[in-house]
């Protein structure tokens, strides 16, 4: 018999995902991170200092710049964390700019959800009609999938951390997933997707990604010209204009750059398939068995739209030294397609799947607690001492909002694990359940339990205070050539200097310099400067900081 399509669905097997647990799962997601740290370095840091340059008056708002350097590539971003810190100015500027980009990651789960919802609802993507009844309802069936889709994107290991950065990227990533909304809601919610695609390419150029703007805006269309819909067709006109205003919006901001290079694929041959396999799972291998279980639908919009939305992030990411930011912008249509190759996972795939995700996190979610241990009660001792080590001079504090929360994760994890393999579920999403309650178990304990040692390691806030040791109260300025500009940062805003980058030691103004060093290295000092002192991170063990001051 000759199947319409792959997908055969009972009416049992296209119940939704309870709401409430639904929330849970973004909830744990989303807000572990989002308080109590400071920037990490590097890229989070960096656009940081953007954007305080700006809400503090420090540099142009058309011209944001870190000890004099400008910023470069797309403004937008730097400006909505920099009106964040203004508007908020009763929080933490670290906090102020990092909740506007925290709704964003909000916006992205959201927009996948609708996005797969409505393109699970056309009929080439419906499952097959049984004889005598009994097969999923449309409505059911598109929410089942969109819930799949949603645990899809939660459970990519490439999100977890780039996703809860500060930085334009994930404004990137809102604008790609406003885009693949507003093409995906064209038959039913005309407005919306006009007005979807309208902002999203300009946002997405005005972000510092316009090559990928202009080549969403061509891809959709052409999708739009050539499908069957008459609301898609007469979308056309609005995706051409999206696209203009793009470039436009990339030449006034100043967006357009070479970015392409190959340079890292001779050292690392294998480098975009090593990216790709662990970047991309668990949506990965699900996305292919969608495109080779439905290959006789590609022209159908279920596929060709998200397709569309992965093909080209993917093929930037590949020119861009296999740039995992690129590859970022496509986690979000790659979950949907992901979510499609669920109606015909074979039983023995979809327990593959539970018990690695159960092997894997329970052994993940079980070392950070016996590290928690170690920091806490000084057994294992092995533990404690590796912590030491590697955190040299990091001092463990105890807070019981932290241990409750990591407790109650703890506990629901156990509890889903239990759901999952008690007895046989009927549900479309079962099989990503464990995957994405993985993923954000691991990311609330590890941003729980171990946020205290983690933001020691990965802020330079320890770097800077140990500076501020070997400097006067008041500095005239400190001269920094040279330095990445993730430490120039915190030195400015952190450290509350005046900088000075652009310049050598030969002809700066500034009484003080910082320099780096190797540390097994003599330290060179140049002429007409002496040594105050050395600082180096406290994870750091090749590099340190010489102290300079100008000889008298």
């Amino acid at each position: 018999m000759n199947l319409p399509t792959p997908a055969i669905v009972p009416e049992r097997g296209a119940q939704r995902l309870p709401r409430l647990a639904l929330l849970m799962f973004c909830a744990a997601y989303v807000l572990p991170g989002l308080f109590g740290r400071d920037p990490w370095r590097n890229a989070d840091l960096t656009a940081f200092g953007y954007m305080a340059s700006m809400a503090l008056g420090h540099a142009p708002w058309w011209q944001p710049a870190i000890a004099g350097l400008p910023a470069e590539g797309g403004l937008l971003p730097y400006w909505i964390g920099a009106l964040a810190i203004k508007a908020l100015p009763f929080l933490d500027p670290a906090l102020a700019a990092r909740l506007p980009f925290g709704l964003a990651l909000v916006g992205v789960l959201v927009l996948v959800w609708y996005s797969c919802f409505h393109l699970a609802r056309t009929d080439a993507a419906q499952p097959v009609a049984f004889a005598f009844g009994g097969e999923a309802h449309a409505i059911d069936y598109a929410r089942a999938l969109a819930d799949g889709a949603l645990l899809a994107l939660v459970a990519s290991l490439g999100l977890l951390l780039l996703g809860h950065e500060t930085t334009p990227e994930l404004m990137q990533l809102l604008a790609c997933t406003l885009f693949l909304y507003g093409l995906a809601a064209a038959p039913y919610r005309a407005l919306k997707s006009r007005a979807a695609v309208l902002l999203a390419l300009p946002v997405l150029a005005a972000s510092g990604a316009p090559a990928v703007a202009l080549a969403l805006g061509l891809g959709g269309a052409l999708l739009s010209r050539q499908s069957s819909f008459d609301a898609v067709r007469r979308l056309l006109p609005w995706v051409l204009t999206a696209t203009v205003l793009s470039a436009l919006s990339a030449w006034a901001f100043k967006g357009w750059a070479w970015r392409i290079g190959f340079d890292s694929y001779l050292q690392e041959p294998l480098r975009g398939f090593s990216l790709l396999a662990w970047f991309c799972w668990p949506a990965w291998p699900l996305a292919l068995w969608t495109l080779w279980r439905w290959r006789r639908h590609w022209q159908h919009r279920h596929v060709s739209v998200p397709l569309l939305g992965v093909a080209v992030p993917l093929a930037t990411a590949l020119l861009m030294n296999a740039s995992d930011r690129a590859l970022l912008l496509a986690l979000p249509a790659l979950a949907v397609l992901a979510s499609f190759a669920l109606p015909t996972l074979r039983r023995g795939v979809a327990a593959a799947m539970d018990w690695f995700a159960v092997f894997f996190f329970s052994a993940g979610a079980l070392f950070i607690w016996i590290y928690y241990a170690a920091m806490q009660l000084g057994w294992p001792a092995k533990a404690l001492a590796n912590v030491r080590k590697l955190a040299q001079g990091f001092e463990p504090s105890f807070h019981p909002l932290a241990l409750a929360v990591a407790l109650l994760g703890t506990v629901a994890w156990l509890g889903l694990v239990r759901w999952r393999t008690a007895r046989h579920q009927h549900a479309l999403w079962k099989s990503l359940v464990l995957p994405a309650g993985g993923v954000a178990l691991v990311w609330l304990l590890g941003l729980s339990l171990w946020l205290p040692v983690l933001d020691y390691a990965r802020s330079n806030r320890p770097l800077v205070e140990r500076v501020r040791v070997h400097l006067p109260a008041q500095p005239d300025c400190l001269a920094a050539p040279g330095q990445p500009l993730s430490l120039l940062a915190a030195l400015e805003f952190q450290g509350g200097w005046t900088l000075e980058a652009r310049q050598p030691l030969t002809s700066t103004r500034c009484s003080y310099a910082l320099l780096q060093s190797e540390l097994q290295a003599t330290p060179q000092i140049p002429a007409g400067w002496s040594l105050v002192g050395t600082a180096r991170r406290p994870t750091d063990r090749t590099q340190q900081y010489l102290v300079l001051r100008r000889a008298d």
